[in-house]
Order: C-alpha cells, then sequence, then structure tokens
C-alpha cells in the first residue's frame, strides 16, 4: 500500500500541468496510449525489481537538476568520417549546422513534421514497438517519452546507405529537459548506420525505435556524452525480422546517472542480434546502469550481449540483462558476458544476469565477473620498461576491447579507442 501511494504520489507530480503535444489523429491515439500506460503502471521508485540497484528520482522529478555544461579541447567526434549530420541543441533542431536531410537511399523527417500528417509510415512504429517492450517488465519511463515526445526524427532506409546518419545532441542550456523520439524502419534487405553522439542536456530522455525488415542491417553506435553531471535515461526497442541483423553499441564517459535499457524482440528465423557496451566512470558521483531484455522468437537465431565497466574512486556500475527464449525458439545461440574493472576497492559493479528457457535445443550462457588488473600482466609490462601508469591504461583498454569488436566499422571503433586512450590519459 505504501509502494502504491509513492508511485501514485511521483507520478502524480511528475505529470501535474503536463500536456500532450497535438498533431494527427493517429499520432494523439499513440500519445494518449502511452500516456495510459503511464498513468496504470506508475513512475519508478528505487523499491521496483528493476530499479533496485538505481535510484529513478532524478529521472521522475517534476523540477529536474541543473547540470554544468562541460567544455573539452577535442575535435567532434567522427568528423573525419562521411556522414550525415542532424543536429539538436537542447532538444531543438538546429537547421543551420545540420546537414540537408535527403540522402540516397534514405527519407529523413523531423518527427514533429511527420506526427503533423494524417497518413505516415512511422504510424506503424511509433509507440507500438514501446507498448510491446512493456511485457513483461514495465517500462514507465520509456511510455512517458512516447507520451510527452515534441522531436527527434524518423528514418526510413530503403536501400544499402554509403553514408552513416550522425544525431549529434549538443547542450548549452544548464537547466534544460529534453525528451526526443526517433524512429528508424529498415526495408527488406536495406542496410544503414545511424551514430548518436553528445550529451544532450541536463536531463535527458531519450527513445529509440527500430523495426527491421527481413534481410535488412542495422547498426547503431553512440558515445554518450562528457558533461559531469548530465542524467540521462534512454530506451531503444528494436523487432528484427528474419535472416536480419541488428547491432548496437554504446560508450558512455563521465554522467552522474546514466540508464540504458535496450528490449529486443527477435521475430524472424536467421536473425542476429548484438547489443554490446563499454563505460568508465571515476568518482562517486558516477552511476552506470544496463539493463538489456533479449527475447527470441524464432528458429535459428543469436544474441550477444557483451558489456564491460571500468569503474574507480567509488564509481557504480549496474547491469541487468535477460535472454528469454520462447517455446519453438530452436537451435537458439544466446551469449551473454558483463564484466567490471575495478581500479580500488571503493567502486562496485551489481549485475543481474538471466536466462529463461522454454526450448531445448539451444546453446545459451552467462557470466558475469569482477576484478582488479591483473598483477601479472602490470609486471610484465614494468619488467619491459612501461610507466605503471602506461601499462594499467594498456591493459584497461585490452579489457574493454572484447566489447569495441562489436563494431563492425574500423574507423568508428578505431575514433572510439583514440577517446578512450585519452580518457584515461587525462583521468591517470
Amino acid at each position: 500500500m505504501a509502494l502504491a501511494k509513492l508511485k501514485a504520489d511521483t507520478t502524480a507530480a511528475r505529470l501535474s500541468g503536463v500536456s500532450l503535444p497535438d498533431g494527427a489523429g493517429w499520432a494523439n491515439a499513440a500519445r494518449a496510449d502511452a500516456l495510459a500506460r503511464v498513468q496504470q503502471m506508475g513512475l519508478p521508485t528505487k523499491r521496483d525489481e528493476y530499479w533496485k540497484y538505481t535510484d529513478p528520482a532524478s529521472l521522475t522529478a517534476a523540477d529536474p537538476p541543473t547540470a554544468a555544461l562541460f567544455h573539452n579541447d577535442e575535435g567532434p567526434l567522427f568528423d573525419a568520417v562521411d556522414r550525415v549530420r542532424i543536429v539538436f541543441v537542447d532538444g531543438v533542431f538546429d537547421a543551420a549546422a545540420s546537414d540537408d536531410l535527403s540522402a540516397e537511399g534514405l527519407e529523413i523527417e523531423r518527427l514533429v513534421d511527420a506526427t503533423a500528417r494524417d497518413i505516415h509510415w512511422a504510424k506503424d512504429v511509433y509507440g507500438v514497438l514501446e507498448a510491446r517492450g512493456q511485457v513483461p517488465v514495465e517500462r514507465p519511463l520509456a511510455a512517458l517519452n512516447t507520451a510527452m515526445a515534441t522531436d527527434g526524427v524518423v528514418i526510413r532506409a530503403t536501400g544499402k546507405v554509403t553514408k552513416p546518419v550522425n544525431l549529434i545532441y549538443l547542450h548549452k542550456d544548464v537547466a534544460s529537459d529534453v525528451t526526443l523520439h526517433n524512429v528508424v524502419k529498415v526495408e527488406a534487405g536495406a542496410d544503414m548506420t545511424l551514430l548518436e553522439t553528445g550529451p544532450a542536456a541536463a536531463r535527458f530522455s531519450k527513445s529509440l525505435e527500430v523495426e527491421v525488415a527481413d534481410g535488412g542491417a542495422f547498426h547503431h553506435v553512440r558515445a554518450q556524452g562528457r558533461d559531469h553531471e548530465r542524467r540521462a535515461v534512454t530506451h531503444c526497442f528494436a523487432k528484427i525480422g528474419a535472416e536480419s541483423t541488428f547491432k548496437s553499441f554504446t560508450l558512455t564517459f563521465n554522467g552522474v546517472l546514466t540508464r540504458n535499457e535496450c528490449v529486443l524482440e527477435i521475430v524472424g528465423d536467421d536473425a542476429v542480434a548484438h547489443v554490446a557496451g563499454a563505460c568508465v566512470g571515476d568518482g562517486r558521483d558516477f552511476h552506470h546502469d544496463d539493463t538489456v531484455f533479449v527475447t527470441h522468437d524464432a528458429v535459428n537465431c543469436e544474441s550477444r550481449q557483451v558489456f564491460k565497466k571500468v569503474l574507480r574512486n567509488g564509481a557504480t556500475g549496474v547491469f541487468q540483462g535477460k535472454i528469454l527464449v520462447k517455446a519453438g525458439a530452436q537451435k537458439t545461440d544466446g551469449y551473454q558476458i558483463s564484466q567490471s574493472l575495478l581500479l580500488d576497492e571503493d567502486s562496485q559493479f551489481l549485475a543481474k544476469p538471466e536466462l529463461e528457457i522454454y526450448a531445448d535445443d539451444v546453446a545459451c550462457s552467462h557470466g558475469s565477473t569482477s576484478g582488479a588488473i591483473d598483477e601479472d600482466a602490470l609486471f610484465y609490462l614494468r619488467s619491459r620498461g612501461v610507466p605503471e601508469q602506461e601499462a594499467q591504461n594498456l591493459l584497461t583498454l585490452a579489457f574493454l576491447a572484447e566489447a569495441l569488436e562489436e563494431i563492425e566499422n574500423d574507423a568508428l571503433a578505431d575514433d572510439l579507442r583514440d577517446r578512450l586512450e585519452g580518457w584515461l590519459s587525462r583521468h591517470s
């Protein structure tokens, strides 16, 4: 009873005075349905099962905390890559800083324009995958995003796209509270890469819904922003068809609180779904949470979850990952690994790996470890003349390598690896 009242009070305070964005009939219906889901579920508290390791109070509060701006001398990430740039500044589309949204094999629109049309392909995706992802675990913050998002992009890939699309989220207002929602539809046989970079806001809520049709391929590489005081909750919902590929990788630096949820549903035979992440955290104010749910509902499919966290000076890392194999999903190959490298005795890694299997011809495994730098390897490098801090950085990069290897594009992986080396050097 006390928990129910707490959730009701939290939800009422957050929704007080909220009015839904206006759009075409289908968009209004999707938003109203999402708001009804929020009201029925209630916003999360730390007493919810999937939030017991992460306190959502700052994400659900009516008034968001501020976040000081972070300045650095590094150039833009992926600047050497030929890409289509789409820029948002504190959640507002910046047309002057963005490239032309027309590209071969791509249809790109702002969400605000798509939801104003009476007939649009996004109707079959927007809020639909998020609603499917509410079972068996409720994700009220994702529903809140669907209800309240005023902008984002909708992208349809109709062929093999040569240029990645780069969503760039800039943060310039210390009090910005941003909600963005992106929708991607990869048609049969199409192939595209989506990049996401930048801190975005003081408090950032972002959802991504991806539908990959039969034979399609979607590659997603994300680097979450550098602001030390930012707070972010992100959701990725994907529906993956037959003989298709979905691969997502996230690298996270800094931040007070980051919660990344990924919900993948494999519905077609012979599909591949990989989700991976790496984070480096320094200080007691750093809290990073990866929560993943992969459902196998087709034959002869493969999924991989690879997550690595480097933590020190009291930083906290969380991993909650589940593989659900439904009856009939024979010949499933499910792999899950979550590991942390603790560089001191004050940091902590909290892991909750799960397998739920209803088929008998499967190969599923999970593992989770926490440990310190290998003293033998450190001694070996020191004995070869490598300074101690440089040796520790080399071993740290080696630890993160398995996650980075999930990125198929070598140029993107090398850029992220260089940023990791820079971060480790600055924090030595």
